[in-house]
């Protein structure tokens, strides 16, 4: 399978922007994707999750409230739509695909090491 982490770019302090992870190859409808980022200088972090059915989301605490991750199974995408942006949010964003079974079910796993297929990174930028 391979996935294709979309949507990034340069914004402001307090903007938006929408990030799309788009399968292909394989589906990945039974299984949950999670986002992650990495700043420069810094190691990967986990930003958001979603279970395979859309039933059940989590959010590292720094995003909370402000990011909402979703999907669309018929069209094979992950979204994660990013709200009231901060500069500490500057960071290359990577979507991947939860092991298979690893309980795809519950979407609070957030260990880099539950996921083995991943997008090639976006660029979020976010100016002061």
């Amino acid at each position: 399978v391979q996935l294709q982490a979309s949507g990034g770019g340069l914004v402001q302090a307090g903007g938006s922007l929408r990030l799309s992870c788009e399968a292909s190859g394989r589906t990945f409808i039974s299984y949950a994707v999670g986002w992650f980022r990495q700043a420069p200088g810094e190691e990967r972090e986990f930003v958001s999750a979603i279970n395979w059915s859309g039933s059940h989301t989590y959010y590292a605490g720094s995003v909370k409230g402000r990011f909402t991750i979703s999907r669309d199974n018929r069209e094979n995408t992950v979204y994660l739509q990013m709200n009231s942006l901060k500069p500490e949010d500057t960071a290359v964003y990577y979507c991947a695909r939860r092991r298979a079974n690893y309980d795809n079910n519950n979407a609070a796993r957030i260990s880099a090491d539950d996921y083995d297929y991943w997008g090639q990174g976006t660029l979020v930028t976010v100016s002061s």
